[in-house]
């Protein structure tokens, strides 16, 4: 079991990137609040460590280049943000096998009778992002997103 941190900033990062996606090409702005609920701020106008840290997941995902902005508002939210070339690439690109069938996706009982281009999509890593998000499972969100961050994308 991976440290409770970890597992959170994975659903940080899933969560952002389908909001993202599902706005792309769109300028968006994506409130913290929206991802890891709400916060106030103590006496001294800090915010909690998990507000910080899902503030901290958003910024990584910039840093390495999955998306951009043009601001923060403070430390709640990034100004127009939109998904990088390379990120929607690899959002948009199939899941491996094993990892589609694992989520049921692959498998012909779940999508043998659906036209080959529906099958497409439900193998993309996007649609097996919001699968386990739906889920709700944490082991399967770090999953998905260790096969996110971790598969070789060399064409990218």
């Amino acid at each position: 079991m991976a440290d409770i941190h970890v597992e959170e900033f994975y659903k940080d990062v899933a969560i952002a990137l389908t909001q993202l996606y599902g706005a792309f090409p769109r300028r968006v702005n994506v409130f913290v609040e929206d991802i890891a609920g709400p916060d106030e701020p103590d006496e001294f106008g800090l915010h909690s460590k998990r507000h910080m840290a899902c503030f901290g997941a958003l910024l990584w995902l910039a840093e390495e280049g999955l998306l951009r902005y043009v601001d923060t508002i403070r430390q709640e939210a990034l100004d127009q943000a939109v998904l990088t070339r390379h990120a929607f690439i690899r959002l948009s690109a199939p899941a491996p096998d094993a990892l589609a069938r694992e989520f049921g996706v692959a498998d012909g009982k779940a999508t043998g009778a659906l036209p080959p281009s529906i099958q497409e999509d439900l193998s993309t890593h996007i649609h097996l992002v919001r699968t386990a998000l739906r889920s709700g499972n944490s082991a399967r969100i770090s999953q998905v997103m260790r096969a996110i961050f971790f598969a070789d994308h060399s064409n990218d």
